[in-house]
């Protein structure tokens, strides 16, 4: 590396840092102020799914990603030993879906930008006026009338508001196995421990419908959010100190291949794969100040996944669309909260072969695709707990988009 373009990287990788912490007092201002009240939404979610209730999520554009991302937590959640949630995507058809499918016991979840979205607003006021608790993750006022939990206002900055977003999902869910747990245990259900999920839960059976703050349920819960909070505020801390110079480097890999024609091409699994979908859609979304991207997620192929699954296997699914799609000078970016998963690992692996670049944004201590030096540029997020891993994840991709135009 040239000496300008060593120091263009540094310099890059300061803003990149200053970028990641910036999210800190926006998110800590946040939490202190709705702890409480993302307690007590996850209380009354569990009630409903206790009664027979189901979870529709549901948003437009690159939201619609927080929806897919919030149904596949409930359904297959990444905390082992948790029992499968019904929880559906209806961001395709949530205007006519809706209207048939919701039942008065029923959650409904609505995700938008910052300045909220007229069309998420109407669907959730019309789910409520049947009977359904419904959740406004929009950045709307929080005096109107049309969802039982408003997050408010989080600021202009759609990715940081997404980021937020992110992080409230990942505590819904994470409290509503807590309030769950709690119910079975009431009833004389052994449930297993649930230190690893709340560590403020003791022995004693004590009251769901606790609301006097002072020892019980409820106030726990929110400390537990507070801490959690806290513990992902951290973890971006550490990212911003160790892995800037990393990120940096990746940002002009990036500039320099669409410089030449090149694309990316992005996947993941699960909720990497709807990552790793939301990063494609920020790139080729028009944004003030930034030049579009080309991108494309092979996550958002549902037909072509499955059939490759069924016909051939799962370790492929990436690999075969990547053998279709892959160009000279694309970029393979792959996403893996482990660092293992086999089909990532089988893409990144044909890209490299073919002399393609290659990014992998990873969590644990990078895995298989770290020891094997399976990419050019690894970035790691340096933690085995899934949640924080892909809340930080979700920063380091924004913030790189963000900065992809400085870094030619």
């Amino acid at each position: 590396m040239l000496k300008n373009e060593r120091a263009g990287t540094t310099a890059l990788a300061g803003r990149i840092a200053a970028a990641i912490r910036s999210r800190a007092p926006v998110a800590r201002t946040f939490f202190e102020r709705h702890a409480g009240l993302i307690a007590v939404a996850a209380g009354t979610v569990a009630e409903r799914l206790a009664a027979g209730g189901r979870i529709y999520a549901f948003g437009r554009g690159p939201y619609a990603t927080d929806a897919q991302h919030a149904a596949v937590e409930f359904v297959h959640p990444v905390l082992v030993g948790k029992p499968a949630l019904p929880a559906a995507d209806l961001s395709l058809s949530f205007e006519t879906s809706l209207p048939v499918l919701v039942a008065a016991q029923d959650v409904v979840v609505g995700f938008g930008p910052p300045e909220g979205d007229p069309s998420i607003r109407g669907a959730l006021r019309n789910a409520r006026a049947r009977g359904a608790y419904a959740l406004d993750f929009c950045g709307s006022a929080q005096h109107e009338t049309y969802a039982d939990f408003t997050i408010g206002a989080v600021g202009e900055d759609e990715h940081v508001h997404q980021e937020i977003v992110e992080i409230v999902n990942h505590l819904l869910y994470e409290s509503v196995h807590v309030f769950l747990e709690h119910r079975q245990r009431a009833h004389g259900v052994d449930a297993g421990a649930a230190a690893f999920l709340y560590p403020f839960l003791g022995g004693a059976v004590q009251s769901d419908r606790a609301t006097d703050g002072s020892g019980d349920l409820l106030a726990a819960v929110r400390t537990s959010i507070l801490q959690k909070a806290r513990d992902a505020e951290g973890l971006r801390e550490r990212v911003a100190a160790e892995e800037s110079a990393e990120i940096s480097a990746a940002v002009h890999t990036i500039v320099a291949a669409v410089a030449r024609g090149g694309r990316l091409l992005l996947f993941g699994n699960g909720g990497s794969a709807t990552d790793a979908t939301d990063w494609a859609l920020d790139c080729v979304t028009p944004r003030a100040g930034l030049a579009p991207i080309p991108a494309l997620s092979l996550a958002a192929e549902p037909a072509t996944i499955t059939a490759i699954a069924n016909d051939v296997g799962c370790d492929f699914i990436f690999l075969r669309q990547l053998i279709a799609h892959l160009r000279p000078h694309d970029v393979a970016i792959g996403l893996s909260t482990s660092g293992g998963s086999a089909n990532v690992i089988a893409a990144l692996a044909e890209a490299r072969k073919r002399g393609n670049g290659t990014i992998a944004l990873l969590g644990y201590d990078g895995g298989e695709i770290r020891r094997r030096g399976l990419a050019d540029h690894i970035i790691v997020v340096l933690s085995d707990y899934v949640p924080r891993i892909q809340e930080a994840q979700a920063t380091i991709y924004h913030v790189m988009r963000e900065h992809a135009n400085l870094g030619g």
